[in-house]
């Protein structure tokens, strides 16, 4: 199968490599020529790791090279099966990508982006072939992460979305389909991991470290949300939350923090700029958490109450299925479970809540209530 990948950074390249390693001839495009060049010498540098590692042998590390072509011109794409794009997260120049992409390619043709929050159905209304086009959401990186969000727009026809579906499983990746609405499953269910965090600091219940310590040592959380934010990067991670919040018409659930907001400001992005929640600076030292059990479960508990809410939202608004809300959060994010297999007496603990906030972060998910009321959880 060829394969086009339109844009070199991190996610492209990655997605290049799963298709090279699946016998797919792929070309990637971008404008930039040294970021090809970069590309194709990070690639070669991974394999080197890899074959030393035994992962692959020298033959199939060749092999992936081989399969790999860089290209400067979107003609080079004309030929192409399936093509997945992977630039920046601009509406309006998606658009205009899609809209060269279509001139060139054949009609049988498959379109897919690989956004993480932008609308679908907005891209493909920019084709004259709509019906083509769906997301196609790997996670970073994506080598290494088996989780896939396929995403079909509106005009999407169910043939091709199955189609699409059938060729990342053959790459050996767990797909989950999910309806085109702001974030998808993982990025829309996640948000409270991180808000919910940051509300808790700013309400002086504890610090970044004892958060992150409740998380993983009581939650089983493999990061805590603050060493998360910090390794993703505040420039990332907050225009994430940014965005979702303006895509849900401004929901006090998605609400982002000025707390955040400010490390922005002031360039404490994490551990790319040596500063976040945390120092990376030499000579930093991270702060000891306070290991009070009680605080840690009350800790726990409120996170992942918003997060099996957000959970059980999704499915009531059939953003997706019930196993693949599940099967998203634990491959996409790795979370220790899937969050409706976690639901239990969470209506209770959301009522407290509102009732002490009285912020509509807190309402409860008219099926997390109705499920109580007729004493019924999601895998009964």
């Amino acid at each position: 199968m060829k394969i086009g990948i339109i844009g070199a950074g991190a996610m492209g390249s990655g997605i290049a490599q799963v298709a090279a390693q699946n016998g797919c001839q792929v070309n990637v495009f971008d404008t930039r020529k040294e970021a090809l060049e970069i590309a194709d010498k990070k690639l070669r540098k991974t394999l080197e790791k890899l074959t030393a590692k035994g992962k692959f042998t020298r033959e199939q590390s060749d092999g992936i090279l081989k399969n790999i072509q860089y290209v400067d011109s979107l003609e080079n794409m004309s030929d192409r099966d399936l093509i997945i794009e992977a630039i920046i997260e601009n509406l309006d120049i998606k658009k205009s990508v899609f809209q060269k992409l279509e001139s060139l390619v054949s009609e049988e043709c498959i379109l897919a982006t690989n956004t993480s929050s932008l609308s679908v159905t907005s891209i493909a209304a920019a084709c004259k072939k709509p019906e083509r086009v769906l997301g196609i959401h790997f996670f970073n990186p994506a080598p290494i992460m088996k989780l896939v969000e396929i995403i079909p727009a509106v005009q999407t026809d169910k043939a091709i979305a199955e189609k699409a579906k059938n060729i990342i499983d053959s790459w050996g990746k767990t797909t989950v389909l999910a309806k085109d609405t702001p974030a998808f499953i993982v990025n829309r269910v996640a948000r409270p991991f991180y808000s919910e965090a940051i509300k808790m600091l700013e309400e002086g219940v504890a610090d970044p470290a004892t958060i992150d310590w409740a998380m993983t040592e009581i939650g089983g959380f493999r990061m805590g949300p603050f060493t998360l934010m910090d390794f993703i990067g505040h420039d990332v991670n907050y225009p994430v939350t940014e965005s979702v919040f303006k895509a849900f018409y401004y929901d006090p659930r998605y609400r982002p923090s000025f707390t955040q907001k400010r490390l922005v400001e002031a360039g404490y992005l994490g551990r790319k700029s040596g500063r976040g929640f945390y120092g990376y600076k030499e000579g930093s030292e991270k702060p000891l958490p306070n290991k009070n059990p009680e605080l840690g479960q009350k800790i726990t508990e409120r996170i992942i109450i918003m997060l099996i809410n957000e959970a059980a939202d999704a499915l009531f608004l059939n953003v997706a299925s019930r196993d693949d809300i599940d099967s998203a959060m634990t491959k996409g994010v790795n979370y220790p479970k899937g969050l409706l297999k976690w639901a239990d007496n969470c209506v209770s603990i959301l009522d407290d809540l509102f009732d002490e906030f009285h912020d509509p972060r807190y309402r409860c998910s008219p099926l997390l209530r109705k499920m109580s009321k007729q004493g019924n959880t999601f895998y009964s």
